[in-house]
């Protein structure tokens, strides 16, 4: 275990944009981490990333991890899922994106190995480490009596910006990208998700989920990124017993909220925890919601 006095040596398998945005400067800056290699597909690009931060260029994700306790990731989910296992199992702690994997068995392969190794495992859902969206859910929680809410997330990031080049996300769509985001609000406020009631994918790439709860609640979610909208239309409400309640977003960065999440990071592998609200069983829990609304919108044969 790393002692409580020494910093975190993370290892970063990346260097695009949310590599370059958040999870470069969010490790070299965190007193409790240092950026310590970089590895990516384009040797030129894990240089152009490393050399500020006076990080280390792998020739490989064998040589990274050799030299790391940690890993973040910021590469497509089947990349992350293959160097996610092969971390796991030499030791290394682990920092994933959503989805944690290209697919459903995927995500089993990898919750199992984070399980059997006991490493400490974060899902970067970026909402849940602001301060004010954990407020209004601990305030949702002990109000009650909510039965239904809606989440509408609409971007144009296909359409143009860092992102729209991304390849997975275009394959994938909304419903892998910021569908996870999404139905993780509705379930963290309504209670565990236990089945997509109906789902519908449109030509233009727009989705409409319907989610069934614990308990009994109902949820709908809309999502597409094919919409030129500037700023992105982010909106999580909430209805029953006591009317209507809105999540409000109240300034937090995205590099605040990861930074946020190094500070649970850091704790937990000081303290041996391996239990999170957003550890990779959520990132399953997600991926099984993404699969039952992908088979529900599937045409009937």
């Amino acid at each position: 275990m790393v002692g409580v006095d020494e910093q975190l040596r993370v290892g970063l398998i990346g260097a695009g944009p949310w590599a370059q945005q958040v999870h470069a400067p969010g490790i070299a800056d965190h007193p409790g981490t240092r950026l310590t290699s970089v590895w990516a597909r384009r040797p030129e690009a894990a240089a152009a990333l490393a050399d500020p931060y006076g990080a280390a260029v792998a020739a490989d994700p064998a040589e990274l991890l050799s030299t790391v306790d940690a890993v973040a990731f910021a590469v497509p989910p089947a990349t992350q899922e293959e160097i996610a296992l092969q971390a796991v199992a030499a030791g290394r702690h682990v920092i994933l994106e959503k989805p944690v994997a290209a697919t459903l068995a995927g995500a089993e392969r990898l919750a199992d190995a984070v399980d059997r190794a006991g490493v400490v495992s974060l899902v970067m859902l970026t909402r849940r480490f602001a301060p004010e969206t954990e407020e209004q859910l601990a305030q949702l929680h002990a109000t009650g009596g909510w039965t239904g809410g809606n989440a509408r997330w609409l971007t144009g990031a296909l359409l143009g910006g860092p992102y729209s080049a991304s390849a997975w996300r275009h394959e994938r769509g909304p419903l892998d990208d910021i569908g996870p985001h999404a139905f993780d609000l509705l379930d963290a406020a309504l209670g565990r998700i236990t089945d997509v009631l109906a789902a519908h994918r449109s030509d233009s790439g727009l989705w409409h989920v319907v989610l069934g709860h614990e308990g009994g609640a109902t949820s709908s979610a809309t999502l597409t990124m094919n919409v030129p909208v500037t700023p992105s239309v982010v909106e999580v409400s909430f209805y029953g017993d006591h009317g209507y309640r809105a999540l409000a977003d109240r300034g937090t960065s995205a590099q605040q909220s990861y930074t946020n999440l190094l500070d649970d990071f850091v704790a937990m592998v000081e303290s041996g925890t391996t239990a999170h609200r957003c550890d990779v069983r959520r990132g399953l829990h997600l991926q099984r919601v993404i699969e039952l609304a992908r088979r529900a919108a599937a045409p009937v044969a």
